[in-house]
């Protein structure tokens, strides 16, 4: 079946299910966004297993629910866990709900995830906005068959993330008296942690983050026509910069802890999108 079709089926059965139509969406990265359905009034909880053709996620720290919700008076999506390609799923699945989105309506996209800190001088609980990504896995979402009502065949990739949403992010980060970093995000397959080596290599090739999703879903948002922003929540060091071994334990712990201030900015950031 093709992808069109397959999109159009999954949104319109999210519509048989809710009765607002939101612009704004938000996928939520490894043990963000726990606490977030909280934030939300009159929001309907969808799993994913129920929806035509998604996925089951497998990974800890990602429910697997579709929320549709306002959040303070404005209708938004909430993505509470992502799929990724280390599952062994396709990437052209990985990104399906993204796709969904774009049929249901959805025009901007917030991409949140946990990640690791390649830049020495950012530190674990910092929020990175990413200004551009390194695609180190050597696939693409958008390899195969291209459907010109979805995207071009060949997608211009200067501009993935919105400089317009940057500015915005900026201007709310302030507001919250948050700091956010700013740099360039490296996607890395996984499920393996990077070695030593590669982070040196990561890091020469100009990334300040590495981390294992974001990038597909990022490259089919934009494929897409849909506005994107992406925000990182730095939960550790990259491997080589410390001494201790890392866990994904670590990374649910310190995505956790900094979810108070991460739910603050993603709220100004959704209002000021809004506007």
């Amino acid at each position: 079946m093709d992808s069109l079709k397959r999109m159009t089926e999954a949104a319109a059965y999210i519509s048989t299910l809710v009765k607002i139509n939101p612009k704004i969406a938000i996928v939520m990265g490894s043990g963000l966004g726990i606490n977030f359905a909280d934030e939300l009034i009159e929001s309907v909880e969808i799993p994913y297993t129920n929806i035509p053709y998604f996925p089951v996620v497998s990974t800890q720290g990602h429910q697997g629910k579709l929320l549709i919700g306002m959040l303070n008076g404005v209708p938004i999506a909430v993505l509470q866990g992502r799929y990724h390609y280390f599952e062994g799923i396709a990437l052209t699945d990985v990104v399906f709900p993204i796709r969904a989105l774009k049929a249901f309506g959805v025009k901007t996209i917030i991409l949140t995830n946990s990640c690791g800190a390649v830049n020495k001088e950012y530190l674990p609980g910092d929020f990175m906005l990413i200004t551009d990504h390194l695609n180190l896995v050597g696939t693409n979402p958008l390899i195969g068959r291209n459907d010109d009502h979805i995207g071009p065949r060949f997608p211009d990739a200067s501009a993935i993330y919105s400089s317009d949403l940057h500015v915005i992010a900026r201007q709310c980060a302030k507001k919250c008296n948050i700091i956010l970093r700013e740099g360039v995000y490296a996607w890395w397959c996984g499920p393996t942690y990077e070695t030593p080596a590669e982070i040196r290599m990561i890091r020469m090739l100009g990334a300040d983050a590495v981390g294992m999703s974001t990038v597909p879903e990022a490259l089919a948002a934009s494929h897409m026509g849909m506005n994107v922003l992406g925000i990182s929540c730095l939960t550790n060091m990259a491997t080589g910069i410390k001494s201790q071994k890392l866990s994904h334990q670590e990374v649910l712990d310190v995505a956790q802890k900094s979810q108070n201030q991460f739910n603050l900015l993603i709220k100004t950031i959704v209002a000021k999108i809004d506007k």
